[in-house]
């Protein structure tokens, strides 16, 4: 009856765990700032074409630059080279701590200079 109110049990957490997804956030970081991994709130990038795309992704966390990457590290988990229709939002808790979520498609988008004929790609 006590774990009602105190919860389950709390199992110690993998070091290798929090050691993957710090790995996984500097790599996003990298990305993201040496502008590998473009992230634009518009629906398409001018000048480059989207070949794919891959989906919905999502980041979120304490920290702004935390969600970002999040989101960053979430696109290239699933192949994504970009990163369009980017949107955040906080959310402010009364203690004063504040929550961000981020979202956006993840995109594969064509190689500069590559046009295939018979295929249209996406542009605006």
């Amino acid at each position: 009856m006590l774990s009602l109110f105190t919860g389950a049990p709390r199992q110690a957490k993998d070091p290798s765990e929090e050691l993957k997804r710090g790995q996984r956030l500097q790599h996003a970081k990298d990305m993201f700032y040496s502008g590998k991994l473009p992230v634009v709130t518009t629906p398409a990038m001018k000048g480059r074409r989207i070949k794919k795309v891959l989906g919905l992704v999502h980041g979120r966390g304490y920290d702004a630059e935390i969600a970002l990457l999040s989101l960053a590290a979430s696109s290239m988990e699933i192949g994504g080279d970009a990163i369009v229709g980017y949107r955040e939002t906080v959310a402010f808790h009364p203690d004063g701590s504040k929550f961000f979520s981020c979202y956006g498609t993840a995109v594969i988008l064509e190689k500069p200079g590559a046009s295939k004929t018979g295929r249209r790609a996406i542009t605006h």
